[in-house]
């Protein structure tokens, strides 16, 4: 259990203000999948790192533990931190086995970031918004050991909750992002190699895609050196700038360190000049492959976003096969070797988000076209559309409470002249409920559609326009309800506006002035003040002025 220090991302000047979607996200093409449908609705991508800020604007509408009024942090966060490290001094400003997520350091935030961020205005900084995010910290103000990295790999394999009690699978993450190193000059080894590489290997064994950092000891060849990038099932990844050339830092292959002559990185992808959120409300650049290895977390995302039912093998096929070829004029690894694809300097190239999720929904046995579910009438409508040329036995309509709590509610005959379906569900489960088609071929063969979520709290939803809201807006629901009384909280759940009103009896809009609110996003309930407990709920984004 020797001491290793993690490699610090290159520090770029922080910007201020807001800014419309990073140019990392453009590049690979992720919000052209956006436009198709697919941000990573229904997955769930985990972090091991210095923690995470949790609340962060940019962070806390994707964090798991988060419903949008309170926190739970039981089976969405893991502290393996439990002493002071000895190349350290004073008392860790999160402190010790802590049960709410915290960064004692602002690495792990600006990661998470890059993968699911989004504060819902100008910062559009992650690949796959509509993801949920877990995290465990398993560094001490950049002072890990082999045994912290490799107690988040075992609560990613069955999380706990924040007592370390009551282990349950359903929970576990799709993908989990590792932007660290443990390099052998600081302990680790070929002599301990095998240790992490036995976990990392269960958890590819499990399904769960494992992205790691390649490394930042470039430019010289075989600097892939440190686990856990050097190992075959990790995938691991290179840097480029915005450019689509390798940053000189970004490590190359091919592996020497423990003799297997391995090519790596996998892929490479954005890791120059990235901009994501740092602890607090703000956001920073910095550059490494640490940036670069979120980029790549994401896109597994929205793969399985289009295709959940993807395996491990599937996903690196996808991932690399379609990528934009990139070659080099150093050679590591053998004479020419970086004039071809792959090489060990790129990898199999710079990641290509819509041509991944493209080769993915090749997969599934008709194409899909649109699957989408709603509210209606205070109930559950789902529909979907089918191209005219597919060929399938029957679909069946799948709904959990929970990511893997899947029960049939509805079974349907595909017919081959029919390309638009429905189901009403009448009985809705409280909460969030998430649907999924399952769709069956005449061989019985299965694959999945995309899961998306629907929210019902028994009550209707409050329509509130304009959304986003500069000084005035309006809400309204199909309600009787005379007196009515309006809160609104801000996303820490505090109160910060109330009024009372006297609702006519189609309950049609009532004005109200939010002047006085600073810019971010609120949520609002209005209660009925006849006492009949009749609650209704929505959401608004005011701009900043």
């Amino acid at each position: 259990n020797p001491k290793t220090r993690f490699e610090l991302p290159r520090a770029e000047p922080n910007e201020g203000g807001e800014r419309a979607i990073e140019w990392g996200i453009t590049k690979i093409g992720a919000d052209d999948v956006w436009a198709l449908g697919y941000d990573g609705t229904g997955v769930v991508v985990a972090g091991e790192d210095t923690g995470y800020d949790w609340d962060h604007p940019a962070l806390i509408n994707k964090y798991r533990g988060w419903n949008g009024s309170v926190a739970d942090h039981n089976y969405n966060w893991h502290d393996a931190i439990h002493a002071i490290d000895p190349h350290n001094s004073g008392a860790n400003p999160c402190g010790l086995s802590i049960k709410t997520p915290c960064d004692d350091q602002t690495h792990g935030t600006h990661t998470m970031g890059t993968m699911i961020g989004d504060d819902g205005g100008g910062n559009q900084i992650g690949v796959a918004p509509g993801a949920k995010w877990i995290g465990c910290r398993n560094m001490e103000r950049g002072w890990g050991m082999p045994s912290t990295y490799i107690e988040c790999f075992e609560w990613f394999c069955e999380p706990t909750d924040t007592n370390n009690l009551n282990p349950d699978i359903s929970y576990i993450p799709d993908v989990i992002n590792n932007s660290w190193g443990c390099p052998p000059d600081e302990g680790c080894n070929a002599g301990n190699f095998s240790v992490m590489e036995f976990a990392v290997n269960n958890l590819t064994a499990m399904g769960i895609f494992v992205v790691v950092s390649a490394g930042n000891s470039g430019p010289s060849c075989s600097s892939v050196n440190w686990p856990a990038a050097i190992y075959e099932s990790s995938f691991s990844v290179g840097a480029t700038n915005n450019l689509d050339s390798i940053a000189s830092f970004s490590s190359r292959g091919p592996v020497t360190v423990d003799g297997s002559g391995r090519s790596k990185p996998n892929i490479s992808a954005p890791g120059v000049n990235v901009r994501s959120s740092v602890p607090g409300t703000g956001y920073g650049n910095s550059s490494g492959t640490s940036m670069a290895g979120p980029h790549i977390a994401g896109v597994v995302a929205l793969m399985l976003d289009a295709n959940p039912n993807l395996s491990i093998a599937q996903l690196q096929t996808h991932l690399q096969t379609p990528a934009v070829d990139r070659t080099s004029s150093q050679h590591c690894g053998g004479s020419n070797n970086g004039y071809s694809v792959p090489n060990n300097v790129y990898g199999h190239g710079r990641v290509d988000a819509l041509a991944s999720v493209n080769a993915v929904l090749a997969l599934l046995p008709v194409e899909l076209i649109g699957f989408q579910g709603f509210l209606k009438n205070g109930l559950v409508q789902t529909t979907w559309n089918v191209a005219p040329d597919g060929s399938l036995n029957h679909f069946e309509l799948e709904r959990a409470g929970t990511r893997l709590d899947w029960t049939t509610v509805h079974k349907k005959a595909f017919l081959p002249e029919k390309t638009s379906y429905g189901y009403f569900d009448a009985n809705p489960l409280p909460g969030t409920n998430y649907y999924r088609l399952k769709m069956v071929d005449v061989d019985g063969s299965v694959e999945y559609s995309k899961t998306i979520a629907v929210r019902w709290s028994g009550a209707e939803v409050l329509n509130v326009v304009p959304n986003p809201v500069q000084d005035a807006l309006a809400i309204s629901a199909n309600w009787q309800a005379g007196a009515v009384e309006v809160r609104i909280f801000d996303v820490n759940g505090r109160l910060v506006q109330h009024s009372m009103h006297q609702a006519n009896t189609d309950f049609l809009p009532l004005e109200m002035d939010v002047t006085a609110l600073s810019g971010g996003v609120y949520y609002m309930k209005v209660i009925a003040e006849n006492g009949s407990g009749t609650l209704l709920q929505g959401k608004f984004m005011k701009l900043g002025k």
